[in-house]
């Protein structure tokens, strides 16, 4: 039969919150319920009854906990096919069949995210309500599972429209939920356990799936795996798309760069930077941003630090754009910005990145450390006999944070703070250096004194030949080329300064 009715329920939770409507919804329909500890007297505090598990396996819950469960009696009856042969072995060892099994499992991962205590954590790894999902998940075709919080209201719903029959299809889904539960906790345990560990072992759970209008291009599809909410608020606006998010991505990695700076703005198109500034004010910051490349901007991803204010919000009103990121709104510059329905507005919550990213690629996965290295003054080494003024050190600095988020290969031009040109993508390091220059004479911007950062080194002196016609005086890299010397050289027989960071930011 596909359709089965439940008579007996199994229930052992660990939060007892939106259990009670299902409780009572059980025993109205005639259900015996079976619990165990805190979830039996819970339900016993709702006036109705209940029969211990210890009573029906004669065994008490022993070890301080850890074995309650894990008995014949119990997983015989959820476990059995409903058919004679396993019928008849449940009356020979007066085993009662369970229809249901509950169970909302210890809470690792919040463990984990709360204390070190090791413990303490250990103790949370559920053993006998994991147990209990994988028995009820495999026998779907005769058992109804839930697994998580998260599918009591569709059980609820369930009982109801059945009065306690519940469809094959609807178990069947449930199995599937099941599995994705314990699956994600065993990945969570894995990870706890490999934290410290060189096991080359690929193992990640993303928890649902958030369906995107499509992916890279209409043809594609797209699927979001992860929880938004965590990270932002969502404001206003039509839902993000897979561009919006990889964009989104890139916006948050280059404002990291700045997070306890003055106030900056950033201008990204298609991952990487076209607009950067710091400035006093937000509204200032924005202003020198877009002056990097206006044209760019349009239909752009915008994000700050600092937080808009109506002045600002109108000032960028007056640009097409797809997303704007800060970590406050003022109340009448949120009201003005949501007069356009689709601009997507998300009040950034927490901006911490990642110590790991990975993508797939041809049969399989790469994964890697997050590159959160940006090397401060205290670490570079000076090559030139010329060293960089206190202006362009800061310049240096600011230029090397965000050359580190262009496409390889990449070159900022920073003045004063703020890009006045970027090349990146290029398939030489002369293309992209041209480009920036290109960029910055064609907004206006006089090169003289500014500086340049390249993420990979100078294979030959021409860049630093180039960069000193254009007026540009000093210069941060990370070293490394045979050749070297060959730039610093150039650079002082004509009185620039260079400084080595020995660190490389290639982005592929």
């Amino acid at each position: 039969m596909s359709t089965k009715k439940i008579k007996s329920a199994l229930i052992s939770v660990y939060h007892k919150d939106g259990l009670e409507p299902i409780v009572e919804q059980l025993n109205a329909i005639g259900v015996k319920i079976y619990s165990t500890g805190g979830t039996q007297r819970f339900i016993e505090s709702l006036g109705i009854a209940v029969e211990a598990v210890e009573d029906l396996t004669t065994y008490p819950s022993i070890l301080d906990g850890r074995v309650k469960t894990l008995h014949p009696k119990v997983f015989g009856g959820i476990l059995a096919r409903r058919e004679p042969s396993h019928q008849i072995q449940l009356g020979q060892y007066e085993i009662p069949e369970i229809d249901l099994v509950i169970v909302d499992l210890y809470p690792f991962e919040e463990t984990v995210a709360t204390t070190d205590d090791e413990s303490t954590i250990i103790e949370k790894i559920d053993i006998g309500g994991i147990a209990l999902i994988r028995a009820a998940a495999k026998n779907f075709n005769d058992v109804t599972v839930i697994a998580s919080r998260e599918e009591y209201s569709y059980l609820l719903q369930l009982l109801k429209d059945g009065n306690g029959q519940i469809e094959r299809s609807a178990r069947q889904i449930l199995a599937r939920r099941a599995f994705a539960v314990s699956s994600h906790y065993d990945t969570a345990i894995f990870h706890y356990f490999s934290r410290n560990s060189n096991d080359f072992v690929f193992k990640h759970s993303m928890g649902a799936g958030q369906q995107l209008r499509y992916g890279e291009n209409p043809h594609q599809e797209g699927v979001f795996y992860g929880d938004l909410a965590e990270k932002f608020d969502k404001l206003h606006g039509k839902a993000l798309s897979y561009n919006n998010l990889v964009d989104v991505d890139a916006a948050v990695n280059i404002m990291s760069e700045f997070q306890d700076a003055a106030p900056t703005f950033a201008v990204l198109k298609h991952t990487n930077t076209c607009g950067l500034a710091t400035r006093a004010t937000v509204f200032e910051a924005w202003k020198a941003a877009l002056a990097g490349d206006n044209i760019s901007a349009f239909g752009g991803i915008l994000i700050s630090n600092t937080g808009i204010d109506l002045v600002t919000a109108q000032a960028i009103d007056e640009i097409f754009y797809e997303v704007l990121i800060a970590p406050e709104f003022d109340s009448d510059a949120l009201a003005f910005l949501q007069k356009k329905k689709t601009r997507i507005l998300l009040r950034i919550k927490d901006p911490s990145l990642g110590n790991r990213i990975f993508k797939s690629l041809l049969n399989g996965v790469i994964e890697q450390e997050n590159d959160l290295s940006i090397e401060g003054a205290s670490v570079w080494e000076h090559m030139t006999t010329k060293r960089p003024t206190e202006g362009e050190a800061k310049d240096l600095l600011f230029a090397n944070k965000c050359v580190k988020h262009l496409k390889s290969n990449g070159i900022a031009l920073i003045k004063d703070e703020q890009l006045v040109g970027m090349g990146c993508g290029q398939t030489s390091r002369v293309d992209a250096l041209k480009q920036a220059i290109a960029k910055a004479q064609k907004f206006g911007f006089d090169l003289t004194g500014a500086v340049m950062a390249s993420d990979a080194f100078f294979p030959f002196p021409d860049c630093v030949e180039i960069a000193n016609q254009a007026g540009i005086t000093a210069v941060i890299q990370p070293g490394g080329s045979k050749r070297d010397q060959d730039s610093i050289d150039y650079c002082n027989k004509h009185g620039m300064a260079m400084v080595k960071t020995g660190v490389r930011h290639f982005k592929h």
